[in-house]
């Protein structure tokens, strides 16, 4: 992996510093600031509940798309 060198002044330094956790390389930190996220860092906030709650809702949600698309589907078909 290539690697780039970048100028921080020592406000910004500290900041990213002070994000920092045990283990984790500066280019870590920024990833994970930058808002680029690993399924392993989300794993476990939601309860068991939760996310059968929310695998509900995505469902209900794809359902009416599904339903939607349908519909507009035999829309066309009955102008055409």
């Amino acid at each position: 992996m290539s690697t780039k060198t970048i100028s921080l002044d020592e406000e910004a330094y500290e900041r990213l510093k002070s994000h920092k956790r045990e283990g984790e390389s500066f280019s870590d930190v920024v990833k994970r600031i930058a808002g680029e996220r690993s399924w392993t860092e989300v794993a476990g906030i939601l309860s068991e509940e939760e996310a059968e709650e929310l695998e509900s809702l995505v469902e209900e949600g794809r359902s009416r798309s599904r339903d939607r698309r349908e519909q507009i589907d035999a829309d066309v078909r009955d102008v055409e």
